[in-house]
C-alpha cells in the first residue's frame, strides 16, 4: 500500500505545498483508490494537481470523523467532480465510508457549526453511502474499523462540544470517531484522523478485527493537546509495548506529547508531500 500525504499542518520541507490544520491522505491499495478525509478547504486539490494525482477516480471516500479539519473539503471535492461532469470527463461515482452520526450537526464553544456543511441527503447525491457502526472491509488487506470500543480508561473519557440540533442537542462523545487497518505483510498499520476515541483504544480494535498483534506503524492526529499526565504516560507505555518499527504522529499532536512519545517509538516526519509503502 502507498499513502500519499496531502493536507496536514505541515509540508515537507522544500517542497512547496499548502499545509492547514487538516487531514487528507490519499491511499492506494490492491487496485483501489482511497481518499481518507478532506481537509478544511481545496488545499488538497491543489496539492493533489502539483503532484500530478487524478482525484477525479476514487473507489473510496472515508470519514474518520464529521469535525471541519476533515470534512469541510468534500465541498471543494464535489465543485471539482461536477465541472468535470458538465466537461464531459470520466468520473467514478466514489463509495463513502464512515459511521452513521458523521453528518449529524456538531458545536463546540463559540463555534456554532464544527461539523459538516453537507448532509447526507446532498451528498447522497453524489456518493454512493456506506454508513456503518459496524467495520468494513475495502480490500482484502484494508477495513474500515467502524465504531470504536473505548475499553481503556485513560482515553476518551468526556465530551467534546455539542452534536445535534434543536431540542435534541446532547453533549458529543464523538462516537463518529474512527480509522483505518492495513494488514502489511509485517504487521498492522493504524490511519487515523484525530484519534477522538484514543489511539490506544482504535489499535486495540484494529487488533481484533485483524486477528493480528504485530502493529508495525501509526499514522495520524493523536488528539494529545495539552493531554493529562496520566493520559499521557499510559499512552507512551502502551506505545512502548508495540515496538513500532516507525511512528508518524501529526495534526493534533502538540510538540511536547511528540517529545514524549519519542520515548515510545521511532518518530518520523509527516507533512504534505509524505508518501509511504508498506507491503
Amino acid at each position: 500500500m502507498e499513502l500519499t500525504v496531502l493536507v496536514d499542518n505541515n509540508t515537507i520541507i522544500d517542497r512547496y505545498f499548502l499545509g492547514e490544520p487538516g487531514v487528507c491522505y490519499l491511499l492506494e491499495e490492491d487496485g483501489k483508490r482511497i481518499l481518507f478525509d478532506t481537509g478544511y478547504s481545496n488545499a488538497f486539490l491543489i496539492n493533489a494537481h502539483k503532484m500530478g494525482i487524478n482525484l477525479l477516480h476514487l473507489d473510496y471516500v472515508v470519514l474518520s470523523h464529521g469535525h471541519l479539519d476533515h470534512t469541510w473539503g468534500l465541498d471543494s471535492l464535489i465543485r471539482m467532480r461536477t465541472e468535470a461532469s458538465i466537461e464531459g470527463s470520466q468520473l467514478k461515482r466514489p463509495e463513502l465510508v464512515a459511521h452513521p452520526t458523521v453528518f449529524v450537526s456538531k458545536s463546540l464553544e463559540d463555534v456554532p457549526e464544527a461539523g459538516s456543511m453537507l448532509s447526507e441527503e446532498k451528498l447522497s447525491r453524489h456518493f454512493r453511502l456506506s454508513l456503518s457502526k459496524t467495520p468494513a472491509w475495502l480490500t482484502e488487506r484494508l477495513v474500515f474499523l467502524g465504531e470504536i470500543e473505548r475499553l481503556l480508561d485513560f482515553e476518551a473519557s468526556g465530551p467534546m462540544g455539542q452534536i445535534g440540533s434543536g431540542s435534541g442537542i446532547e453533549e458529543d462523545y464523538l462516537l463518529d470517531d474512527s480509522g483505518l487497518a492495513y494488514r502489511s505483510d509485517d504487521g498492522l498499520v493504524i490511519i487515523v484522523g484525530c484519534s477522538h476515541a484514543g489511539i490506544c483504544n482504535i489499535t486495540e480494535q484494529a487488533k481484533r478485527i485483524c486477528q493480528e498483534e504485530r502493529v508495525v506503524d501509526i499514522i495520524g492526529g493523536l488528539h494529545l493537546l495539552n493531554p493529562s499526565r496520566k493520559r499521557l504516560e499510559h499512552t507512551v507505555q502502551y506505545l512502548k509495548a508495540l515496538n513500532l518499527k516507525s511512528f508518524h504522529p501529526c495534526h493534533c499532536t502538540d510538540l511536547a506529547s511528540k517529545i514524549a512519545l519519542s520515548e515510545a517509538a521511532p518518530l518520523k516526519e509527516v507533512g504534505v508531500g509524505l508518501r509511504i509503502h508498506w507491503h
